[in-house]
């Protein structure tokens, strides 16, 4: 796996919906089949990304982090304004701040992989440290699905 680009992001206005869930319990799959029929509803749409985005909270402790954490996982688009929220949609603001950015490439059952490079060599060895913003991933508007092999999405790690 490559090197991460260092980024720092204003913060990001999205529309989109949430569940809470875990990684045993991942209910990401259906969560986007509810979104996507749904997402042309929103207004004042920014570019053509998706965001999936890991809301711990306070932050996550890795060193406590289970199969069985619970965290929100949202679906959702960027906005430019909040004004206009499609029934049974909630808006989210994504903190600005300093992110590590690695492409993942191939299908969603390989993620595990790169969250191990990530999480037990990269950062450890990068001087950084785990911020408690949310983590995301954006994906682009061709983004062919989580079990091709072809599929690509850039993750977003929080920093400081």
């Amino acid at each position: 796996m490559q090197e991460p680009q260092i980024l720092t992001i204003e913060e990001k206005k999205l529309i989109g919906m949430r569940v809470i869930t875990s990684l045993a319990d991942d209910s990401a799959r259906a969560l986007w089949r509810q979104f996507m029929p749904r997402r042309s509803e929103i207004k004042n749409k920014i570019g053509t990304e998706l965001y999936s985005v890991q809301d711990f909270g306070n932050g996550i402790d890795l060193s406590q982090f289970t199969p069985l954490t619970q965290f929100d996982k949202w679906a959702a688009v960027e906005v430019s304004d909040l004004g206009a929220i499609p029934e049974g949609m909630e808006a989210f603001t994504l903190p600005g701040g300093l992110y590590a950015v690695f492409r993942h490439k191939g299908p969603a059952a390989a993620f595990p992989e790169t969250a191990e490079y990530i999480f037990d060599q990269w950062l450890p060895q990068s001087g950084y440290s785990l911020d408690g913003r949310p983590h995301f991933e954006i994906l682009g508007e061709n983004y062919p699905g989580p079990d091709d092999p072809n599929a690509e999405e850039d993750v977003w790690i929080p920093l400081k």
